[in-house]
């Protein structure tokens, strides 16, 4: 049920606030610098002057790094072309546009060689369904810089129904979590003048009708955060200065991010508000007509989805309520307004195993679709309602079986229809059309092309055993014809946080960068994620961190033991909380690898909680200026680094403009390894958010970096 998450905007702010991996700092150098007086003592630190992301002397730093790391790997044979190959796929034409429908068009928004910061436009289903649709252009990003001499990058734009004429475009410059939102006018194409704007920070706009929205944003001193979100939240109307907005809502600065939003279905017009505590802790309240707020009395750490008339929640932590207990990881669902007069009566549609987790639920105008991960491999279930309630069918969609299923609504207000997408690691993703889901096979639209030749290699999932016993899932990707002699280079990926779920997919950058030279790709499903639901996530959690490494370095353990690879040609890779992960891999078992990709990481975990967005991620780690210390500082690279000791050769990398996790983090490692004479390189782009670049070009540039430098150390 994804009404909730464009409903109750706080769940955005949530999700930005997060680690998710694979993808900002604000334009003005005071939202950059460190807030001295809310930081423990750093005396002794000698590289806490890297912090300072903007400061000159920092930047000449950075440069300097930069060179030094340009000079090893960019000017390494074949780097050309393989940066070449990487920004075709990159900016193929043949990618598989995804859309979203809003009223008659399907919207996209577009990056290729032409268009480096892309086109939001639209066309219609008709021409979508064709091999080269025609697409409306609405906005050029591209003109719009050049323009108004910007680096704005797209954050997404909110269109008011019924005619979606009017929308609320965020833009980020360089990438950045801060962003500011315009109204933009489709019928013209043109800025609404003196039209809603929000000026630069991390919050949003969000659509109550016409003339009124709510807005979340920074309003001065006291309304962000400690975690640098928004902690109050208003409603504005047009016409008024956005400093008489009156307020809906205002949380603690303890609280990670404050929200609200409207739910225009027709027939279920409902106003919400969200305080997000923490991840995972979050109350959510209905606005009445005059204002009120009547709390949905469920657990805080479920996740709470309202569309049309059904209240679902997916429970993290077992719940006693109408006399049943329902377990942890449960899927249940209620009608709405009974449970808000009262009745707690709900129906079970989904229960855990031992080996299963709810991966998603999708619920369109009339029925539901459950995805379920078994073993991380997904299978699909339709659910209907009706007068003797609900009943299921598995969905036959023929997936491949070590491969993602996803699914997401169409137009949930309108019909039953689904987007169905399938991948995996060696099969280009397919986008599939059901709208009759459960009659017949879905219609496909669009595969994304072949990148790379994955002729000679195979999937396979194989399980190793960490230290306390627990049987850890991984994916490899390996030649047909492998050896078995431990000489492969192997890459190791992991992330391992945030109960977020590693799945197959086609990559034709992993394809391009490393598994066609021959290299074998490694992905660990290890515990802090979500594989096996809440329990897998909560099992890694705070002072339990260090199970997450232990499987991690299980998965190393079980590739040398069946003779895929050895130490010497291994690597291990992770970024942002999976930079964490490869960071303790670095300080903790650095005899399993040859080789260390750190990126977007954290590393100092005795500060992390006082820079940008680190606050937000205490109920994942724990907070250092407690006695939570005493364990935190058992997984902190940057404290348990010991310039005595011997490291595999390691690359840390990160941007600028990522105001998620300060790149203080990457700079601050980098240095300490660099004084104590350690194998080791740096590169930050100046853009790219909490990502590889802003561009496709830049994007390009870091990942043939990335490869090169794996390549180097571990086909030696």
């Amino acid at each position: 049920m994804p009404k909730l998450s464009h409903v109750c905007l706080a769940a955005g702010l949530a999700a930005a606030a997060g680690l998710a991996g694979p993808t900002a700092l604000a334009a003005q150098a005071d939202e950059n610098a460190p807030k001295e007086d809310a930081m423990p003592a750093a005396a002794a630190d000698p590289n806490q002057w890297l912090e300072d992301v903007t400061g000159d002397k920092q930047l000449a730093w950075v440069r300097e790094q930069n060179a030094r790391t340009e000079a090893e790997l960019a000017g390494a044979p074949g780097f050309d072309q393989l940066e070449t190959d990487i920004l075709a796929v990159l900016d193929s034409d043949a990618k598989i546009p995804y859309v979203s429908k809003r009223g008659e068009y399907y919207y996209n928004f577009w990056q290729d060689a032409q268009h480096e910061r892309g086109l939001w436009r639209r066309t219609t289903l008709e021409e979508y369904r064709k091999d080269e649709p025609k697409w409306e252009t609405l906005l050029d990003l591209d003109a719009l810089n050049k323009a108004e001499d910007e680096n704005w990058v797209w954050h997404g734009a909110d269109c008011l129904r019924p005619d979606y004429n009017r929308c609320l475009v965020a833009l980020s410059r360089g990438g950045a979590d801060a962003d500011v939102t315009r109204e933009f006018d489709l019928s013209t194409r043109q800025w609404v003048e003196d039209g809603f704007y929000r000026a630069e920070a991390k919050g949003s706009l969000g659509w109550i009708d016409r003339d009124t929205v709510y807005v979340s944003t920074d309003f001065g001193p006291g309304s962000m955060t400690d975690s640098g979100y928004p902690r109050v939240v208003k409603q504005w109307k047009r016409g008024t200065p956005i400093e008489s907005a009156t307020l809906v809502y205002e949380g603690t600065a303890k609280d990670m991010a404050i929200g609200a939003g409207h739910d225009d279905t027709p027939g279920f017009e409902r106003d919400f508000v969200q305080r997000s505590i923490a991840f995972y802790n979050d109350e959510l309240y209905l606005r009445g007509k005059d204002g009120t707020l009547t709390k949905v009395d469920v657990p805080n750490s479920a996740n709470k989805s309202v569309q049309r008339e059904w209240l679902g929640l997916e429970l993290r932590e077992p719940w006693d309520v109408g006399g049943k207990t329902y377990k942890a990881g449960s899927y249940i669902v209620t009608r709405f307004d009974d449970f808000m007069a009262g009745k707690r009566d709900f129906d079970v549609l989904f229960e855990p195993t031992d080996t299963t987790s709810l991966a998603g639920a999708t619920l369109t105008r009339t029925q539901l679709v459950l995805n379920v991960l078994e073993d991380v491999k997904n299978k699909l279930f339709l659910y209907r309602h009706g007068n003797d309630g609900w009943s299921s069918t598995a969905l036959d969609i023929g997936a491949t079986e070590l491969g993602t299923t996803s699914v997401g609504a169409v137009d949930a207000d309108e019909s039953d229809a689904v987007w169905i997408t399938t991948t995996n690691y060696l099969t280009p993703s397919t986008l599939m059309l059901a709208e009759h889901p459960g009659e017949g096979r879905p219609e496909t639209l669009k595969t994304m092309p072949v990148f790379f030749d994955a002729s000679k290699d195979v999937v396979e999932q194989h399980f190793a055993s960490s230290q306390d016993g627990t049987r850890v899932p991984y994916f490899m990707v390996r030649p047909k014809d492998l050896a078995f002699d431990g000489s492969a280079p192997t890459l190791l990926y992991g992330y391992g946080g945030f109960e977020i779920a590693l799945t197959p997919s086609y990559s034709g950058t992993v394809g391009k960068g490393w598994l066609e030279k021959g290299g074998v790709y490694v992905v660990a499903n290890i515990r802090g994620g979500g594989e096996y639901g809440p329990r897998w996530h909560q099992a890694a959690l705070k002072a339990n961190r260090h199970k997450a490494y232990e499987d991690f370095a299980a998965v190393a353990k079980d590739l040398a033991a069946r003779k895929v690879t050895s130490a010497r040609h291994l690597a291990a890779q992770g970024g942002s909380n999976g930079g964490l992960l490869a960071g303790n891999m670095l300080t903790q078992y650095p005899e399993l690898f040859g080789a260390i990709v750190i990126q977007v990481p954290l590393l100092d975990m005795k500060r992390y909680s006082h820079l940008l967005a680190g606050a937000s991620w205490m109920a994942e780690y724990g907070d250092p200026d407690t006695a939570d210390w005493e364990y935190i500082k058992t997984f902190s690279p940057y404290q348990l680094f010991d310039p005595a000791k011997d490291y595999p050769a390691t690359f840390i990398w990160t941007t600028t403009r990522d105001d998620r996790v300060h790149p203080g983090h990457a700079r601050k490692m980098a240095a300490k390894m660099l004084a104590a004479d350690k194998d080791v390189r740096y590169y930050e782009n100046t853009e790219g958010g909490h990502g590889a670049g802003a561009t496709n070009k830049q994007s390009a540039h870091v990942w043939a970096l990335n490869y090169t430098f794996l390549w180097n150390e571990l086909a030696k």
